[in-house]
């Protein structure tokens, strides 16, 4: 790719209108060891009640990765994550029927005039503040069920929920306190002022919920994954597709995986020349589970390094998290701990002790069960063990986590060390956990 300007450190600041579509040209080319920055926009909310965005988020043009080749991977170090946002709107949603054709996240339309994906204007605060901009009509798909408004101490690490006063004086000025970057089109939530919580603490613990890889056919940027994915299926707008399309090409680069946060590598496959590396949808807090469907959408400043894993093939995501989120029987074994197991097998007579790291499959599907499913078969798969073997490691040496509903769970477990060095990545682990 001689005629691509290859750079050290590359500044994204375009967003999709909603479709990852590896036939458009990249804009960006960052260096294989080079780092990515962009301040990205929030996902969900504001591109769900945006009829013009073609998918449920607003995430970073992809950038080109040099040296990336379909069936590398490339690893994504997380470095650093700061919410710029003061605050913002979130909670339970309410899809609103007569404003979509089959999918509310992809293919809305007024239910006035019938235009689809029409231009909006804001009017006022409050549920019925986004208007058709044709005929003026309440236009947005989605409503809250229960919904809140929140604000960020960022210093202190502190959000608070407040009161429909102080909702409402936010939602009148809703670029400035959600800090939306200047290419963004979104129509910011917090116009709709929700204000069922009122005064609950929560802490912030900002992560990516989109970290990935371009797919190898065009996908809304929200459906990217084998949960939202299902709407796709056969759907009649122009991303529709069959199951069989979606399981082959998806990247999962829409994880919703509360471990995604500085610190942490996101190891991606890659479907494209190039990877495709996107961001965005970042959150300021979420627990094990993005149980409400929702939460703290937020503009942000991401920087991360990628790094090109030449040969080193995956069906989807894996993560290398930060110890304090690994569970608790996951976390790699102290000194001490392994001392103490040499000691038992010397009393035994067991000469084989495995030295072992951590590592976290991600999988989607349908349902929790079949995401679960899909993350162990691509755990037995790439390590190149029995099915039945991971389920032992994960019983006794890790846990299942819950991503998001519907379908995006997390496998994580402790792998042998001999089985790390053979598919390449050894050193990268113990970079992260100590050697």
């Amino acid at each position: 790719m001689a005629d691509k300007d290859f750079k050290p450190v590359v500044f994204v600041d375009k967003f999709t209108e909603g479709v990852l579509d590896p036939n458009e040209e990249m804009e960006y080319f960052v260096q294989d060891g080079g780092y990515i920055v962009a301040n990205t926009a929030p996902g969900c909310w504001g591109p769900m009640l945006t009829p013009k965005l073609k998918g449920g988020h607003e995430v970073t043009k992809p950038v080109y990765v040099e040296g990336a080749e379909v069936g590398d991977s490339v690893a994504i170090y997380i470095k650093d994550l700061q919410v710029t946002s003061i605050a913002t709107s979130s909670g339970k949603d309410v899809v609103i029927e007569g404003r979509y054709e089959g999918d509310p996240f992809v293919a809305k339309r007024c239910p006035s005039c019938g235009t689809e994906r029409p231009e909006t204007r804001i009017e006022g605060t409050g549920p019925d503040a986004i208007r058709c901009a044709v005929c003026g009509a309440d236009v947005a798909a989605f409503k809250f069920e229960n919904g809140y408004t929140i604000v960020f101490d960022h210093e202190k690490g502190i959000g608070i929920t407040v009161s429909e006063e102080i909702a409402r004086a936010i939602g009148e000025n809703p670029r400035y306190y959600m800090q939306t970057p200047a290419n963004s089109v979104q129509n910011p939530v917090v116009v709709l002022a929700p204000h069922d919580l009122v005064g609950t603490v929560a802490r912030m613990r900002p992560f990516l919920g989109q970290l990935g890889s371009t797919p190898s056919i065009p996908f809304p940027d929200s459906h990217n994954a084998g949960d939202f994915g299902q709407l796709l299926i056969g759907a009649t707008h122009e991303y529709g597709m069959t199951k069989e399309q979606l399981d082959e090409h998806r990247t999962d680069g829409h994880m919703d995986v509360n471990m995604t946060r500085k610190g942490a590598v996101v190891i991606v496959p890659v479907k494209v020349k190039g990877a495709g590396i996107y961001l965005g949808d970042m959150h300021a807090m979420q627990g094990n589970g993005e149980i409400a469907g929702h939460t703290t959408d937020v503009a942000g400043i991401a920087t991360v390094q990628v790094k090109v894993l030449k040969g080193v093939t995956v069906e989807g995501p894996i993560i290398v998290p930060n110890e304090d989120d690994l569970p608790p029987m996951a976390k790699p074994f102290t000194d001490e701990e392994m001392d103490a197991a040499y000691v038992l097998a010397e009393q035994w007579g067991q000469n084989q002790i495995e030295e072992s790291y951590p590592l976290c499959f991600v999988g989607t599907g349908a349902t929790l069960n079949e995401a679960t499913d899909n993350g162990l078969m691509r755990a037995s798969r790439f390590l190149g063990i029995p099915y039945a073997e991971v389920l032992n490691r994960a019983t006794i040496t890790g846990a299942i986590g819950i991503g998001r509903l519907p379908g995006v769970a997390t496998v994580t477990f402790l792998v042998p060390m001999e089985l790390l060095d053979k598919k390449g990545l050894l050193d990268l682990v113990q970079d992260k956990y100590g050697g």
